[in-house]
């Protein structure tokens, strides 16, 4: 029986995500001077959009606080040693969560009735870190019809919120639907019923102009960069700090973003095949031509989307060639008969430095943020 030995500390694997903390901090001070009177909320949900959280915090030093979606990637943040603020943005769903949200000092973003009946009964707890008091995102609808209050209940929510010893500060804020088109007139109606709102409640309130005090929050990459008027107290970067174009029909050059992540590979194999020869699954593509094949390590097993299309780009060896056939579990072949000097070997950019990762995602008909987040634990990251 063979003995075993622990495995080295690092294995050598052909599928490399590069990840520069350097073009990180470029898109970070890039966003941060086109909205230079807003605080900054680094949105690093879903792993970083799959670029690694716990880096990304680490990174992003002058970010005053940092968005996740569940109470488990902020839970990982703290533990890692994050000590800038961290908000929820779904909130807490039960008890326990609300429990272990303020233990690890969350603040929480109230979308629901449900959230704001479990704020007020935490009233009935007598552990006085229960209450320690936090600041508490109130989420207003105003169009995207997914999270958040409508608009007439935000006078009743924020009195009912303000008084709960736990919510040390109260802010608002909303989320736009169509801050990624320029000539959709949705981001100004937004923001229109979000002003409405937050003053009609002041209005009404006894305390004068209590809602409209508080720190609110709209702008997201795209409104960051086109709508200035919504940028406000808070603003909240996402994509755009990867390096991914947060506009429809502007490049992420033409706004001056640096890709964060470079996904690359090696040509693992080279044929040579005759006219008329199928190439990969269900052969749905044949040679127009005698054709020169390198199949490349990489398929959707690392990420890769499977609906990539013939003809999608790939970069071998610093030079665009067509992607042929299905992408498959752990590899894609590319027509390199037009390019000189491929070998086994030859670097491969999936996406990245020289070649878009929206472009890439255009061939999958999806959108970037799918692809970063589908990079899987097979890929070797590399932090540069």
């Amino acid at each position: 029986m063979a003995t075993r030995t622990a495995a080295p500390s690092r294995i050598p694997t052909p599928v490399v995500a590069r990840v520069s903390l350097a073009a990180w901090r470029h898109n970070f001070a890039l966003l941060k001077a086109a909205a230079p009177q807003s605080r900054f909320l680094a949105v690093i949900k879903a792993n970083a959009y799959g670029h690694g959280a716990i880096e990304a915090a680490r990174a992003l030093t002058g970010a005053d606080a940092f968005g996740v979606a569940r109470l488990g990637e902020g839970v990982e943040l703290r533990v890692a040693g994050v000590t800038r603020p961290i908000v929820l943005m779904e909130g807490v769903f039960s008890s326990e969560e609300l429990a272990l949200a303020l233990r690890y000092e969350l603040d929480l973003v109230v979308h629901d009735e449900t959230q704001v009946v479990m704020l007020e009964k935490s009233f009935k707890v007598t552990d006085p870190g229960f209450n320690a008091p936090r600041v508490v995102w109130l989420k207003l609808d105003t169009g995207m019809s997914r999270l958040g209050f409508a608009l007439d209940r935000a006078r009743n929510v924020a009195e009912r919120l303000r008084i709960l010893p736990m919510v040390g500060e109260l802010r608002v804020m909303t989320h736009f639907a169509c801050a990624d088109e320029p000539e959709s007139a949705m981001t100004c109606e937004q923001l229109e019923l979000f002003d409405s709102a937050v003053k009609e409640t002041t209005s009404f309130s006894n305390s004068g102009n209590f809602l409209a005090s508080c720190h609110a929050s709209l702008a997201n990459s795209a409104a960051i960069l086109q709508f200035p008027s919504t940028h406000r107290d808070w603003v909240r970067a996402g994509i755009a700090l990867y390096g991914s174009s947060p506009i429809v029909g502007r490049s992420a050059e033409s706004l001056g973003l640096k890709p964060v992540m470079t996904l690359s590979s090696r040509v693992i194999a080279l044929r040579e095949l005759p006219l008329g020869q199928s190439v990969g699954y269900g052969a749905s593509w044949r040679t127009a031509r005698r054709s020169r094949i390198a199949t490349v390590a990489g398929g959707y097993a690392d990420g890769l989307s499977r609906h990539l299309r013939t003809g999608a780009p790939v970069l071998v060896g610093g030079r665009l060639a067509p992607l042929v056939g299905r992408v498959s579990m752990d590899m894609i072949t590319v027509d390199v008969t037009d390019l000189d000097d491929v070998h086994v070997g030859s670097e491969v950019v999936l996406w990245g430095e020289g070649l878009p990762i929206d472009e890439v995602a255009a061939a999958a008909g999806t959108i970037a943020y799918q692809l970063l987040c589908a990079v899987t634990h097979r890929v070797a990251f590399q932090y540069l």
